[in-house]
C-alpha cells in the first residue's frame, strides 16, 4: 500500500521481526507512542527497548504493521491473536496504534489497520478488538469510521468496559 504524502511516499508493511531496520523502527515507534500523552507520557524502559522485538518474535500469535514515509518510520500497529470462545475462532486484539504527530490526519492509521485486518482475516479471525482512551476523540472517530463499535451482548446489560489489574 502506498499513498503520496507531503513528505514522501507512505509504505505500509507487515513487520519482519528479523529485519534490523524493522526492529529499530518498531522500538522507536513504540517509544514515541509511550512518550506521547495518549501513551502515558513515559518512554519505554531500557528492558522493553532491549527485549521487545525478540519477545514479540517468540510469540506466533503476535504480528506488527509498520508505516514508513520514505525510509523513516511514522506508524506502528501491534496485534495479538486471542480466541473467541463464543465463536470458537481466533480474534485479533489491536494492542497499539501509533502515528507520529507529523503524520496524523494523513490516513496512516487507516492504512495500517487495513493491513492488520487483512492479516487477521488470513488467520481466520472472527473479529478485531481494540482499546482507546475516551478522550482521544480523533482516534475514536477513526475507529468508528472503520467499523469499530462498543462491545455489547444484550443492550440491557450495557457495553463492555476495559479494565486492568497490574501483577507486578
Amino acid at each position: 500500500m502506498s499513498e503520496a504524502l507531503g513528505l514522501g511516499t507512505l509504505r505500509v508493511v507487515q513487520a519482519d521481526y528479523a529485519n534490523p531496520a524493522h526492529a529499530r523502527a518498531l522500538v522507536a515507534m513504540l517509544d514515541a507512542y509511550a512518550r506521547d500523552p495518549a501513551g502515558g507520557g513515559d518512554g519505554l524502559s531500557d528492558f522493553a527497548k532491549a527485549h521487545l522485538v525478540s519477545s514479540l518474535a517468540a510469540r506466533p500469535q503476535a504480528y506488527s504493521v509498520l508505516a514508513f514515509d520514505g525510509e523513516n518510520p511514522v506508524g506502528l500497529v501491534n496485534c495479538i491473536e486471542g480466541f473467541s470462545t463464543f465463536a470458537c475462532r481466533p480474534l485479533v486484539n489491536v494492542h497499539d496504534v501509533a502515528v507520529l504527530a507529523s503524520h496524523r490526519g494523513c490516513g496512516v492509521a487507516a492504512q495500517m489497520l487495513a493491513l492488520a485486518e487483512q492479516l487477521a482475516r488470513e488467520r481466520g479471525a472472527v473479529k478485531l478488538t481494540l482499546e482507546v482512551l475516551s478522550g482521544n476523540a480523533p482516534a475514536c472517530q477513526l475507529y468508528q469510521r472503520l467499523g469499530f463499535a462498543g462491545y455489547q451482548l444484550d443492550p440491557a446489560m450495557g457495553t463492555a468496559q476495559f479494565m486492568q489489574k497490574w501483577l507486578d
